[in-house]
């Protein structure tokens, strides 16, 4: 494998770790950031984000001088063989992608890219993004190609360099092999197609597992009323491999920097081209239900009325292993209980501050004091080892929501607490 120079402009979760795992690879990879405080952190090694073994990788390539970290893209970019766009590109008032950052840096570097340079959008992008990118650059000796991520918060560094597989778009097929051959130790089955085919993977993966998430929650919710037992018949299914068992499991709803804005936006392109797409409408209303039937739950474990009822919340962050509140269903949730007039106090491993109507505090147990309902949100591990009879002293009403399914029902019963999951039925003391 010939090791290659490359720049990946934006340092947060998936550039990080693009440069870092590229690194790895034995490639040279300078990393550029707007931030210059963010960028001072990183050449000493300091890593902002909860992401596990992401810290030795950066360690590791700065030690071996395969890895650099620069402010701004003009830095990075003047002797780079593939330059990679890992920039957000968050949800705009009307659902679509906003490219801004993404079209601001090829407009500042656009004079400064190597000739036969290739240009990678790896972040998520609408389809036809790589063919405006070419129009915006302006250079027929430079390549656009489209190349995206498939990374989860928390185990980004193994979803890199182990994944399930690689695809790379470009209507300039020798461009797209190049960007391929920089995975090729990984040994992963490649797609190799157009820039359009290959940036609509992306929100078509996406779209399918928040699908997912959403049938799995109606289903739940079918089993209440139906009296079945939801984790027995999602295991029931998982085991056919036509479904398989990931994204399975039900919960207060989907969140995330992922999946809400490319929901959004992939309904905003159908939208555009005249397509009626009901099946994904129904995937964000069913999502947005959730939410909503999860205050409900609360509601009537403490009387039928929010107004002054003190609740506390278990776990912030929109899923366990890292500190990303980004669209987290646990803070839409605490909004929803806020908003009917309850007092919350919350706790997480990896939150400390959180703006809004709650109380964040280090102690899991300072959340129970005096407490009307405990509300688990989050399905971190630290919270099945808690000290459940101490637990039940402090409530001042003795019922645990646990809206991930993640606790022992019969820990909780012998402790003197009433469980409540989700699409499961409930377990007293």
């Amino acid at each position: 494998m010939f090791a290659r120079r490359i720049a990946v402009v934006g340092a947060g979760y998936v550039g990080l770790t693009t440069a870092a795992c590229l690194a790895s690879l034995g490639h040279r990879v300078c990393c550029a950031d707007v931030e210059v405080a963010k960028v001072e952190r990183l050449r000493r090694g300091e890593v902002g984000i909860l992401e596990p073994e992401l810290p030795d990788l950066v360690t590791e390539g700065l030690a071996a001088g395969r890895l650099s970290f620069v402010v701004g893209a003009r830095r990075a970019v003047g002797d780079a063989e593939v330059v990679f766009l890992c920039l957000p590109t968050p949800m705009g008032e009307d659902g679509s992608a906003d490219l801004a950052a993404v079209e601001s840096v090829i407009a500042e570097t656009r004079e400064l890219l190597p000739t036969g340079c290739v240009v990678v959008t790896k972040s998520t992008v609408p389809v036809g993004t790589a063919h405006r990118l070419a129009e915006l650059l302006g250079r027929h000796d430079v390549a656009v190609v489209s190349n995206p991520e498939f990374l989860r918060e928390g185990s980004a560094v193994t979803d890199f360099l182990n994944p399930d597989r690689v695809v790379v778009g470009s209507d300039a097929q020798d461009a797209a092999e190049r960007v391929a051959a920089l995975y090729a130790r990984l040994g992963a089955p490649t797609v190799l197609t157009d820039a359009a085919s290959a940036e609509m993977v992306k929100y078509a993966a996406n779209c399918f597992l928040a699908m997912k998430l959403s049938y799995v929650n109606a289903v739940a919710e079918l089993c209440e009323r139906l009296g079945a037992n939801v984790t027995d018949v999602t295991e029931g299914i998982g085991y056919d491999r036509r479904i398989g068992q990931a994204f399975l499991q039900p919960g207060p709803g989907w969140g995330g920097s992922c999946l809400p804005k490319d929901t959004a936006a992939l309904a905003r392109v159908a939208a555009a081209v005249g397509l009626d797409f009901p099946l994904l409408q129904a995937t964000i209303d069913t999502n947005h239900h959730q939410r909503s039937r999860t205050v409900a739950k609360v509601r009537m474990a403490v009387g039928g009325s929010l107004a002054g009822a003190r609740i506390g919340l278990l776990g912030l962050t929109f899923k366990a292993g890292t500190d990303d509140l980004r669209d987290s269903p646990a803070l839409a949730v605490a909004g929803a209980l806020a908003a009917e007039g309850a007092e919350l106090t919350g706790h997480d491993p990896a939150v400390r501050v959180v703006s809004g109507p709650l109380t964040v505090v280090d102690d899991p147990y300072a959340v129970a004091k005096d407490a009307d309902a405990l509300v688990l949100l989050t399905e971190w591990p630290e919270f099945r080892a808690l000290d459940w009879t101490m637990v039940a002293e402090l409530l001042n009403g003795k019922v645990v929501i646990d809206t991930r399914n993640h606790l022992d029902p019969d820990v909780l019963s012998r402790a003197g607490l009433t469980w409540h999951g989700v699409g499961r039925p409930s377990v007293a003391c």
